[in-house]
């Protein structure tokens, strides 16, 4: 008989998991402590943007007509408790206000509440990015709270979802990592997981620390990736230098390869910039401080372009914001998603605001989510309202509507004076120019 499934914490991971094991056909309880939260899932509706989610989700929430029924919701740990088997925990794990480290709080308080209705045999299952040694230390605390006692198993199951791709990524993953410490617990992870291994999703198995560290290594490396292009991108403004063409040049080489080599503004969301730091701050906790070091550069570097992008605006309006308008196509971190946390744009646009200038701002799908975080900013209902009036505009997210569907001609009709600042490397230079735009791009200062 399939295992049921319970997946405490309906947020940005919860839900699409939540959506996702019953598309794989399991019977599936969501849990949160929001209320709120539980009565919009319950209403098919998702809190946030991901593409194709709330079509899965309205797939399978029960009491939608032609619906699966397989996928329900509650606030209840005791209903959590008795109806599954296999547990996943989806909390967050915010960094620690004033801090580099983790806070573990929501991860720490999710078992707190579970474990003491677990009455039988049952699996948990962590898939929140924590700091390695986590995972043996709530085993033990789970043994020790449940009535099942030893019954009660612990596993690791980091998630690697990207925002814009969590569906997929979740349905078809292209690795599953595991940490268990026993051979039941692996069996029932192979259960759970049997159609994407079934579809040739690689099934790595391994201990508690190398699946903590599995996650972190990951976003570690993709943000020494991102930073060492930008970092090449300050060269090339130094040398006269493409760093276009250079990224294309080396990214053809197999050992490197392109991707994550578009220079820009740098990397932002809820995970890249916060495990970073986490993992520095663990790596000083366990004595292998020095092992991690590069990553503060790389962090720095990261952090350097939004003020070089503020410098270069500076430069196109001549030399000051006071009285200048400023456009910004661009809210989220990146595109197809509506995250604004730790957005690379939006602080961008935040900074010469503060120095300033009138900003204007126009995302597909996150102003309501940048009006939150920057009610002091101006917004407008298109791109071509944005630029109204423009004395420079910025390209900040790489959306699709921006990079294919704007037209530099028509936009140019509605602008003080046609200067764009293509801060994602994203837009075509020559279409712009043609259209009479004076185009600038980072780390391409003769693009």
């Amino acid at each position: 008989m399939a295992p049921k499934i319970t997946v405490i914490g309906t947020g940005y991971l919860g839900a699409t998991h939540a959506a996702a094991m019953a598309e794989l056909g399991f019977e599936v309880l969501g849990l949160d402590i929001s209320t709120e939260k539980i009565e919009m899932l319950a209403a098919g509706r998702v809190p946030m943007y991901e593409p194709g989610l709330e079509d899965l989700l309205r797939r399978h929430v029960a009491g939608f007509e032609g619906s699966s029924g397989r996928l329900r919701f509650t606030t209840s740990y005791a209903e959590a408790g008795e109806f599954g088997d296999v547990h996943f925990i989806c909390v967050n794990t915010p960094q620690k206000h004033g801090e580099y480290a983790c806070d573990m709080s929501y991860v720490d308080a999710a078992v707190e509440a579970l474990a003491p209705h677990l009455h039988r045999p049952a699996l948990v299952v962590g898939k929140s990015t924590v700091p390695v040694g986590s995972a043996m230390r709530l085993a033990a605390r789970l043994a020790e709270l449940a009535p099942a006692g030893e019954g009660a198993e612990l596993a690791w199951n980091p998630e690697f979802l990207r925002e814009g791709f969590a569906v997929e990524d979740t349905l078809h993953p292209d690795r599953i990592v595991v940490g268990v410490a026993g051979e039941r617990a692996e069996k029932q992870l192979r259960e759970v997981y049997a159609t994407p291994i079934g579809e040739g999703s690689p099934f790595i198995v391994t201990d508690f620390p190398t699946a903590e560290l599995v996650k972190t290594s990951a976003n570690s490396f993709l943000a020494t990736k991102i930073s060492f292009i930008n970092a090449m991108a300050e060269v090339c403004e130094a040398a006269d230098g493409d760093v276009v063409k250079l990224a294309e040049a080396i990214g053809h080489d197999e050992r490197i390869g392109s991707k994550f080599l578009r220079a820009g503004i740098g990397f932002g969301g809820g995970c890249l910039p916060k495990d970073l730091r986490a993992f520095m701050a663990r790596a000083g906790e366990l004595g292998a401080d020095q092992a991690l070091t590069f990553l503060r550069e790389i962090d720095s570097i990261n952090m350097r372009r939004r003020g070089h992008m503020v410098e270069l605006t500076r430069e196109a309006v001549g030399g000051g914001f006071l009285g200048k308008r400023v456009a910004v196509l661009g809210a989220t971190f990146k595109p197809d998603s509506d995250d604004v946390r730790d957005s690379p744009a939006l602080n961008v646009a935040g900074q010469i605001h503060l120095q300033g200038g009138q900003v204007t701002v126009y995302d597909p799908k996150g102003m309501e989510n940048a009006r939150r975080l920057f009610p002091t900013l101006g917004y407008a209902p298109t791109a071509l309202d944005a630029a109204r009036g423009a004395d420079v505009v910025l390209h900040l997210t790489e959306w699709r509507e921006f990079r294919d569907d704007l037209d530099p001609a028509e936009l140019g009709e509605v602008v003080s004076e046609r200067r764009i600042l293509d801060g994602r490397n994203a837009l075509d230079p020559d279409l712009w120019r043609e259209a009479g735009w004076t185009y600038r791009a980072l780390g391409r200062p003769r693009a």
